[in-house]
């Protein structure tokens, strides 16, 4: 039986690629492509996928906020994060969202392969090379993901920043996320008052750091 997938990469070059790949192979099957987290979340239900490759800078919602709804909505499902981006915060937030894996976009196919069957088998994989950024956290003992903000804004105030970081206005973010004008600038003023930030232009750097948006700084 094959292993079922779902690829999340808001790049359809990168998509196509994996699905040449992955499709290459006896014991796996690509069954759904999303270009976003929210369309990713979507098709996690409707498709029921047994592994999603994830990556975790993409626009309207970023692979961490997509992979908490997504495994929120079916535990069983196993994430993998894709990023090219080596820091901390893409790797602690994944895992923390509940993602089973983490590997770098300039891994070899052959190790993605590895990860999928590893998760499969109800085995967390972390690429040897960016293994030593998780253990050095544990061996300092430091506790830096209490300033992510997983940790300090709720789940909707994440999806509106990042939203007011990638240009949408708030009329267009009350109608994408099915709520009143008067209930996003709510959220606009929580997310600044917690944050300390002034304007869009600050919100977007913030943003930016921690990973919420496929924006580059």
């Amino acid at each position: 039986m094959s292993i079922k997938i779902l690829l999340a990469d808001d790049h359809k070059i990168v998509r196509d690629g994996l699905r040449s790949l992955l499709d290459d192979l006896p014991n796996m099957e690509v069954i759904a492509e999303a270009e976003n987290g929210r369309k990713a979340v979507q098709l996690a239900q409707e498709r029921k996928p047994d592994v999603v490759i994830m990556d975790i800078s993409m626009p309207d919602l970023n692979g961490m906020d997509a992979t908490h709804q997504m495994i929120k909505g079916r535990p069983e499902v196993k994430v993998i994060g894709l990023s090219m981006h080596s820091d901390r915060r893409y790797i602690l937030g994944m895992f923390r969202a509940g993602a089973t894996g983490f590997l770098l976009k300039d891994c070899a196919f052959e190790e993605l392969a590895t990860a999928i069957n590893t998760v499969v088998a109800n085995q967390p994989y972390l690429s040897p090379s960016i293994a030593s950024t998780v253990i050095e956290e544990f061996v300092r003992g430091t506790s830096p993901a209490r300033s992510f903000a997983r940790d300090i804004l709720t789940p909707r105030e994440r999806e509106v920043l990042q939203l007011l970081a990638e240009g949408w206005s708030t009329k267009q973010i009350a109608s994408h996320l099915h709520v009143s004008v008067k209930t996003v600038e709510t959220h606009r003023r929580r997310i600044m008052e917690k944050l300390g930030l002034q304007g869009i232009a600050e919100l977007t750097k913030y943003a930016i750091r921690e990973g919420l948006t496929s924006l580059n700084p």
